[in-house]
């Protein structure tokens, strides 16, 4: 390693800074006019924007001129406290303590708390071949749970993909509930074909219908349609039928693969991919959405759980507890092959 720098908020301006650079990274701080703290790292192949004091949320990814973030409405991240008011980002951290769509007896907001957390700490870990975007949290209520997360995002020299990680530590004198998800929110390509070393098999349709998502008639067939076809979707070719979304679960991935692999790769060749390992992720779930405002192709979102709240995941006996002093580490490679 060639060394850390610590950041401080003061360091971002409302004119973008040169911060470091090398013969391979430049790293540029500036603030939105949002007030939001941002980093665009960038290398060879691409450009990364992170923003470093909410959640550490990777707001955009571009690699070889293709942007791989979903279309969206936003312009710039808001200063907000949850996630759907700012949903314009490649990639955030759903959970910890609660994760996914709450149920109708659910207390938390979309997603979780860590998605929008206000973080107290960011850092630079350079080495010859790589930056890493580093980050601290610490959770902690009066009679509640107390835990500390560290997310981190790396991009590596030549290379058109990123390491996202993220650590989390029970700081509490009890077990703490764990959720967990890496949500990557992938551009749609067009008449794409996805695949994966995970059976067909293993895919669900989801039955519960969350309180965002309108159901029309002809949706409603769809649904029938693909429960009765028995296959998950692989092809983008039916953008007409994806509004309101379509989501696929996949369960107890480890008795399949011990190191999962998606891809999505369009007609013009241009393929996007995600591994991870299936100890640390053993769910994961498929979201395809189409119309005028958002589209996105999430070929897959690594998870420790289904995202369907709190409560589901404690009833399905799927929540992870951690004791006390317990910790986790969790690790995807996403991008651009």
């Amino acid at each position: 390693m060639v060394g850390t720098i610590e950041l401080q908020r003061g360091f971002f301006k409302e004119n973008p800074t040169v911060f470091f650079r090398s013969t391979e990274f430049t790293v540029t701080l500036f603030r939105y006019p949002s007030g939001v703290e941002a980093i665009e790292l960038t290398n060879s192949r691409g450009k990364m924007v992170v923003l470093p004091y909410l959640g550490q949320i990777v707001w955009d990814l571009v690699f070889d001129g293709i942007e791989l973030k979903m279309k969206n409405m936003f312009t710039q991240p808001k200063q907000v406290d949850e996630i759907v008011d700012t949903y314009g980002c490649f990639a955030f951290h759903s959970g910890l303590i609660s994760n996914g769509c709450p149920g109708p007896e659910d207390d938390h907001v979309l997603h979780g708390e860590m998605a929008c957390a206000n973080m107290d700490h960011a850092w630079l870990e350079v080495t010859e071949n790589s930056v890493k975007i580093g980050g601290s949290t610490e959770y902690i209520k009066g009679f509640g749970h107390h835990y500390i997360a560290k997310p981190s995002v790396k991009m590596i020299a030549g290379e058109a993909n990123i390491e996202m990680g993220m650590y989390v530590k029970n700081l509490s004198g009890t077990d703490m509930p764990l959720q967990y998800m890496c949500h990557t929110n992938y551009a749609y390509l067009d008449h794409a074909v996805m695949k994966q070393n995970i059976p067909n098999s293993a895919f669900e349709l989801r039955a519960s219908i969350p309180d965002h998502v309108k159901p029309t008639e002809k949706w409603l067939d769809f649904n029938k349609e693909i429960r009765e076809g028995k296959e998950p979707i692989s092809i983008l070719d039916r953008p007409d039928m994806y509004d309101p979304e379509i989501v696929f679960f996949m369960d107890g991935l480890s008795k399949h693969q011990k190191e999962a692999s998606f891809e999505m790769t369009s007609p013009e060749g241009t393929t996007f991919f995600t591994t991870f390992s299936t100890d640390e992720f053993n769910y994961a779930t498929r979201w395809l959405l189409f119309n005028e405002d958002q589209q996105v192709g999430a070929f897959v979102l690594p998870a420790t759980c289904r995202p369907e709240g709190f409560l589901a995941a404690q009833d399905s006996g799927s929540l992870i507890k951690l004791a006390s002093g317990e910790e986790r580490s969790f690790t995807i490679v996403t991008g651009k092959k």
